[in-house]
This record gives structure tokens, sequence and C-alpha cells, in this order.
């Protein structure tokens, strides 16, 4: 099988690239990504490239149809991945997110690609007070990087994909160790903060609601649409992926973190302005679709794994909410330094 991952030098496809080795030695791999976040390695002994049949560095707004000669499958992941950059670069993540992700879905059915994997997230349920949302429940995206997830979604719901199977994957909030680790994750976040200052920083009041995966679990779900056929829910597919019991308000997880960091002290800002971003996810139809597949790594596993991380980093830097780790910050020091406009794109060095 030779599948196509683009955005692969990024959180998930550092941990992606090695699991689906893992899964299938004979799997070839192709990685097409625009190389901003390739130099944050974290621990890494070897680089996850390494598993890579080949490595295209590009920009996905300009992706070269004949590369998906080459696929069975496609991994779409790359994505201006979260809701303080979607904030600073709405334009650029309309263009990127939704725009990008439709012409290459459209490309990707026109070449012959059986599968189409789309890196989606249960952020498009936005401000969802009650019972866990579904997929036929309304969506409430409050951000531009949730609106461009469910735009996407709309977009490619509405086009003739020729039979390619398209697969959605909501992904309820990621989480834990990658060799490009991100701290810019709520977990992962307080975590850092238990490490490096002894105390565990709540920037909200506690009480809004996530659903968590860990960075493996997505890889597992990924192995899974993948191989989808469409007989196993349909040739297009927007589907939750998770788990029910991993939706958890954010002072849990901040207990979670201080049971392993018994010296770490839980600091909530009580005084927090609301943030209307809270909702549970029903996770039924996943675990309906695919048994093998659901979540496996726990909490208490996802912080054991990223405590072994940073402890492998040697991370102490209290200030690491200005470090690189947030991927924001990165983007914002290769604009500083003249290496990328604001469009996003590389300029001349």
């Amino acid at each position: 099988m030779r599948v196509l991952i683009t955005g692969n030098m990024g959180y998930v496809g550092s941990v992606l690239t090695r699991f689906l080795k893992s899964k299938d030695p004979g799997i070839e791999i192709m990685g097409y990504d625009s190389g901003f976040f390739g130099h944050c390695l974290t621990g890494a002994e070897s680089i996850p490239e390494a598993c890579l049949t080949r490595q295209y560095i590009g920009d996905v707004r300009e992706l070269t149809p004949a590369i998906l000669d080459e696929a069975d499958a496609v991994v779409h992941l790359a994505a201006v991945s979260n809701d303080p950059m979607g904030k600073e670069f709405e334009d650029v993540t309309t263009s990127i997110n939704r725009e990008a992700s439709v012409r290459i879905a459209k490309i990707a059915a026109s070449h012959g690609v059986g599968n189409f994997v789309f890196a989606s997230s249960c952020s498009v349920y936005g401000a969802a007070v009650g019972w866990p949302r579904g997929e036929t429940d309304t969506t409430n995206p409050l951000t531009p990087y949730a609106r461009s997830k469910i735009g996407t979604e709309d977009d490619l719901r509405q086009i003739d994909l020729s039979g390619m199977v398209f697969t959605s994957l909501r992904f309820a909030t990621a989480c834990g160790m990658s060799d490009r680790l991100r701290l810019d994750l709520v977990l992962n976040d307080l975590v850092a903060c238990a490490v490096s200052s002894g105390e565990i920083n709540v920037l909200s009041d506690g009480s809004p609601w996530r659903p968590l995966i860990d960075v493996e679990d997505m890889a597992r779900a990924i192995y899974w649409a993948i191989r989808r056929r469409a007989e196993d829910g349909g040739t297009w597919l927007a589907v939750n992926a998770g788990r029910d019991e991993s939706n958890y308000k954010i002072s849990d997880l901040a207990e979670a973190v201080q049971r392993q960091v018994s010296n770490a002290k839980v600091s909530i800002n009580a005084d927090a302005p609301s943030d209307k971003r809270s909702y549970k996810v029903d996770f039924s139809l996943f675990k309906s679709l695919a048994p093998d597949f659901i979540p496996r790594v726990s909490l208490d596993q996802s912080i054991a794994r990223l405590l072994k991380g940073l402890e492998r980093m040697k991370f102490v830097d209290r200030k690491f909410r200005n470090s690189p780790y947030l991927r924001l910050n990165t983007l914002r020091r290769h604009i500083d330094a003249g290496r990328l406009n604001r469009d996003l794109r590389w300029l001349g060095m």
C-alpha cells in the first residue's frame, strides 16, 4: 500500500509515520510538508522521516497533482492547526485548511486514490451544553479553525468524489508524547506546568468539557480509515474519533496530572472569562464501525508518557508558553526572521 501524508512533519504526523510502519513494514509512505516545524524535534533519537519512502517539501496550496498518481490513500493532516493560529492568520486558515483541502481531495478522486482521510476536529461542536454531541447533531464552530474544518466537510459533501472512500475523523483534543511535541494542547500544557514550575496552572475556571485522545490513538484511527471500505460507514463519512470515557472537565485533567506529580499544586483561575468552547462528545458510531481501533491509551498513560518524554528532553523551562513548543510562536519567529511572510509562504533566505 502507498500512502501520502500531508503535514507529516508535525505533531501527529511524526507519530503516524512510525505507527504505520510498525503495523505494516511493507507500506510505502510519502510525506508532503511545508517544513515549518521540521526542526522542532523533542528528544527523538532519529527523525520520523527515516520511515518514509519519499519526502516532498512544499505548500499544500500548490501541491502538484502528479504526486497523487503514486498514492493508494491520502491522509490529509496539513493545516493551520489550532485556535490561536487560526485567529492570528484567519484568511490563511481558510485558504490552507478549507480551500486547499477541497482542492487536494478533488485531485485525489480524479487520480484514482482509493481512500482519503481528513483530520477534522470535535471543536466543530463549539459551545454545546447538555448531552454529548453526535455526528447528526448541529455543529456550532466558534473559531476560524473550527469553521475551516466543518466548512471542508460541507464542501466535500456536495462534490462527486468518483467513488473515493472519504473519511473525516472528527478527533477529540489531541494529547500525549510525540517526536515533535506541542505544548499548546491542554493536557500537554498542564503536564509541562507541573514539571517546570511545580504548579499546574489552569488558565480557565476549569469547568469547560473536552474529550481527549492520545496521539497514538489518533494514528490507530487513521490506520483504520485508510483501509475503510464503503460498506463500513458509506463512501462519505464524518465520525467522531475518541471514546466516551475520555470526556473530561479541564479541572479533572489538572487533578489527574497532580496524582502523578504529587508535589505540584493546582492553580485554577476562578476569575477567568468564561470559555464558551465546552462540549462533550458521543463516540458510539466510531466504536460500532471500528471496534478493534477504539482508543487504548488511558489518561494516566498519556500523562506518564509525557512525563517520561519531558524527562528525556531535560525539560525545565518555566517560560515554555513563550517557546517554540507552541506552534504560533514558531510561526512568529519565522516571520520576524524574514523566513515567512504573513501569508505563511517561505521567502528567500
